[in-house]
Order: structure tokens, then sequence, then C-alpha cells
């Protein structure tokens, strides 16, 4: 039987359904209520927000869980990789209170909120259980990260500095996030190219799950954050099609000729610009982008 892959990449593009949305909203506002609650918090700069594919609506139907940070920004980290001074210039001071201590007590505030058999402390996040109201959602304990950059005269500041999250995994891996940048900058792209950006994003997270299912090899590794920034790399003229198919194609064309040679790709970002796509320390590499692109290219028939 014939694929209609049209119908499918349209049915794939759409966002989550109203109900999925509904309980994505209640996990992130009662972990809100959470540490909200928490007296060892209270008086803290606390922030907490969903990151990811549910705040940049990339979310596919049928996803299982939601990203939460709690970010304390009254301790933070600096970045003074491209600035020309360091915290002598900017009077930044060690503080007493660590990330450490900040992680414990967001445990301690969702154990209480949820109780001890709802909560699952996990090496990078704490997994709050899903029920029949709200969905899973990992919640990561974080601090923000201050990367300072040269003043120019175009700069209010003399000591500018782009702002994004830190934290340390139990193992002591060190993770860095810059979830408004990536927000910031999909909802640009998505507007520059008539709001396909999220659509396609969303029909290719598809694509690769049911090729994973089907046992595609090239899909299985291929996480995805890494769908939302190979189409973000994409230009804005493979966009706007009136066939959703010829969207597909032409971004498929346009990653995988990009993704041919390590010097081809190695001025890509990810979505928030703020990290190189494939350079040292990423959990994936060009090889298996670039296979997967062709995988994709085959499974569903383009000629």
């Amino acid at each position: 039987m014939t694929t209609d892959w049209e119908a499918k990449f349209r049915d794939w593009s759409k966002p989550s359904s109203e109900t999925e949305q509904e309980k994505y909203e209640n996990a992130e506002r009662m972990i809100r209520d959470a540490i909200r609650a928490s007296d060892a918090l209270r008086g803290r700069d606390v922030s907490v927000f969903a990151k990811g594919s549910y705040r940049n609506n990339t979310n596919v139907r049928q996803e299982s869980d939601v990203d939460i940070v709690v970010v304390c920004r009254s301790t933070f980290y600096t970045d003074y990789t491209f600035a020309d001074y360091d915290d002598g210039a900017t009077g930044v001071t060690a503080s007493p209170y660590g990330f450490g201590e900040f992680k414990n007590d967001v445990g301690a505030a969702l154990v209480k909120k949820f109780g001890a058999v709802g909560v699952t402390r996990g090496n990078k996040a704490f997994d709050v259980h899903a029920n029949t109201y709200r969905v899973d959602a990992d919640v990561v304990a974080g601090m923000e990260l201050r990367r300072y950059r040269k003043s120019t005269l175009f700069h209010v500041t003399s000591h500018p500095y782009a702002s994004g999250t830190v934290f340390f995994a139990d193992d002591g891996e060190r993770i860095e996030n810059w979830p408004a940048q990536q927000l910031e900058n999909g909802t640009e792209k998505n507007n520059a190219t008539g709001n396909r950006y999220k659509y396609i994003v969303r029909a290719m997270k598809r694509l690769r799950n049911e090729m994973a299912d089907h046992g595609i090899t090239a899909a299985k590794p291929i996480p995805s954050y890494l769908i939302e920034c190979l189409v973000w790399n994409a230009p804005h003229s493979d966009f706007g099609h009136p066939r959703y198919c010829d969207d597909v194609r032409a971004v498929i064309v346009s990653v995988w000729n990009g993704t041919k040679t390590d010097e081809a790709c190695k001025e890509w970002g990810e979505v928030n610009e703020m990290k190189y796509l494939f350079r040292h320390g990423q959990p994936w590499s060009r090889d298996t982008a670039h296979a997967f692109l062709l995988a994709a290219w085959g499974y569903v028939g383009f000629a």
C-alpha cells in the first residue's frame, strides 16, 4: 500500500492536543507551587519555567514528559571566554550557597509536594512521576550562567553578558543550556518561514520516531533536540512550499549536503546559537546526523 506522505506530514506537524497541553501546564504549575512553598528557597531569587520542545512548541503529540528548570539567580557562575576582563573587573565574589545545597533544597521541596514515592532523583534531574492529571516531568535544578563578552559603544553596561543556566550531574558532568536564546531564535525563524519551521520540526520528529519503531538503525541514536537543530540550520528558502512534502524534501537535501564534511558544517550552531552543533562535547556526531538524513530520504521514498 502506498503511503500518502503529504497527509502524514500534515498530521504529524500538528501540536499537542488540548488535553495533553493541559497536562503539561498542570505539571509546570504544580512544580512551581512546590518551589514557592519551600522555606529553604524562600527569599532566594529562584525562577521556574519549562524548557525544550514543550516551551518552544516543537513537541509532538504523545511525547511523554516535560522538562522543567528550577534556576537560582542569587548565586551564579561566570564565563569570561569571550571577554577581556574577569571577576576582578565585575566585582563578583564566591557565594556560600552552592549548587549542591540548592539541588538538595529543590529535591526536598519536590518530595514535600509530591511525596517520596512521587519523586525519583536521577543523575541529572528529578523525575516527578505522572498521573492522570499531569505528565511526567524531568526537573533540573540549575544556577544562572553569565557568559560575559567584550563591551562596545553599543552596550549599555560595561560588562555585557548572555544569561543561561548551568548544572552539575551527580556524576560530576557539567551541562550548560541557553533556553531563552533557543526560544527567541526559534520564534524568529518560525515567523520568517511563515510558521513552517516548527511544523516541519514536528513532522521530522515524528518521522524519526516511526523509523525507529520500524527498526531503522540510523534513526535510533538521533535525539529530538538534534532534529530541531538540523531543521534550524536549513535556509529559510526551504520552507513555504504549497506541499509539506516539498518542505521536508528541501530541508533534508540542504542539511544532508551540509553534513557531508566537518568543514561544511563547522560553523553550524544549536538553535540557541550559543553552542556549536558538531564540535567537541556534544552527545551526537555529524556522521550519525548525516546517516539519519540519508535513511529518512530513502524511507519516505524521495527520488
